[in-house]
């Protein structure tokens, strides 16, 4: 892959470049000209605090004139690269960041402005904390009603706190990467790379480092806006169906981690936050699959559970005949007509995708 391209800066006296800023948000772009500007503008008035980087993932569309602009006003960098995927945005990002902290935020997707300011100020006042949890909207299109996760019931509010501290996650309470705000350095330390041209990789960005977590702060403000519903997005279930194989792949280098890591050596209580979310990711594997319905699909479902059957007996147990494990894998037609069924009775409720 040949080395990236990072658009030269133009700093003008509004908005002064500082050696660390406080936080770096990392854009990854691709064919997003159309949205581009809702993301980025939300994220401005902000001064040195935030350093904003648009990672151009090879797009063919006008995203990076929609950058343009933004580096021609000293807004914004802007760093090309040929198409790698969102996890090689992603990667990019990080590398080029200088923040203290580190923010991922989809092109499509937006913060709230007020929480943001509340959150940079936190981050200032709370230097070297691992991380800093928000909440986050489910913004879906056509649904007056907005879903919002938030863990004001397990974490401790406005305050440092460590694992032992918090109370149990509810079924759909997982520290997805909307809601995370990694120290950057963490983030290197545990040399976080994400797999290219494979989507669904948030799964790795919110597990991975998660694990290495030590102190965090949870900011009981609705700061990330997930928009989903958009045509072709790719957490729809038609285009899940189409890109099974790169869930099946996700999928298996979360286990790959969880069973490779010491988890003995990891608080008890982040412990079964990690193998709840990695339930999450085993049932969502085997609805797709479900959903795909060809002989080769769910070929494919049976050997993700058997291949984590034979490496992790204890692993496979806590997820296979976990309640919602069980409903995805119900035998036979019928039980797979119900397990489908269930899915999209609780989609239709929450409001995910």
């Amino acid at each position: 892959m040949s080395t990236p391209v990072v658009s030269r800066l133009r700093v003008v006296p509004t908005v002064r470049r500082t050696a660390h800023p406080i936080l770096t948000v990392v854009v990854p772009a691709y064919n997003a000209a159309a949205y581009l500007d809702r993301a980025l503008d939300s994220l401005l008035g902000q001064g040195p605090a935030v350093e904003i980087l648009v990672v151009d993932d090879g797009s063919t569309d006008d995203t990076a004139a929609v950058a343009q602009r933004y580096v021609d006003r000293g807004q914004i960098r802007l760093i090309r690269q040929p198409n790698g995927g969102h996890g090689a945005a992603i990667n990019t990002g990080l590398a080029h960041a200088t923040g203290r902290y580190l923010k991922v935020v989809d092109a499509d997707d937006w913060l709230d402005r007020d929480a943001f300011a509340r959150v940079l100020d936190t981050l200032d006042r709370n230097d070297g904390v691992d991380l800093l949890v928000a909440n986050f909207v489910y913004e879906k299109a056509g649904k007056r009603r907005k879903h919002v996760i938030r863990y004001g019931n397990v974490l401790p509010r406005d305050r440092v706190f460590v694992w032992r501290q918090t109370g149990r996650m509810r079924s759909r309470q997982y520290l997805m990467m909307h809601a995370l705000i990694y120290r950057t350095a963490l983030l290197r330390e545990v040399e976080l790379r994400l797999p290219e041209h494979t989507f669904y990789v948030d799964s790795l960005y919110a597990c991975v480092p998660l694990a290495r977590v030590r102190s965090a702060y949870y900011l009981d403000v609705d700061l990330y806006r997930y928009y989903i519903g958009r045509p072709g997005q790719s957490v729809q279930e038609s285009v899940m169906v189409r890109r099974l194989d790169q869930q099946l792949r996700v999928n298996r280098l979360l286990q790959d981690q969880l069973t490779q890591a010491d988890l003995t050596q990891v608080d008890p209580r982040l412990r079964r936050h990690l193998v709840q979310y990695f339930r999450a990711i085993c049932v969502v594997s085997s609805i797709i699959a479900l959903s795909a319905g060809t002989p080769e699909a769910l070929a494919a479902r049976d050997r993700l559970w058997a291949h984590l059957r034979a490496e992790d007996r204890l692993l496979y147990r806590r997820v296979r005949f976990s309640a919602i494990g069980l409903i995805a894998t119900l035998p036979g037609a019928l039980g797979r007509r119900l397990s489908l069924l269930a899915y999209r009775a609780a989609r239709g409720v929450i409001g995910f995708n």
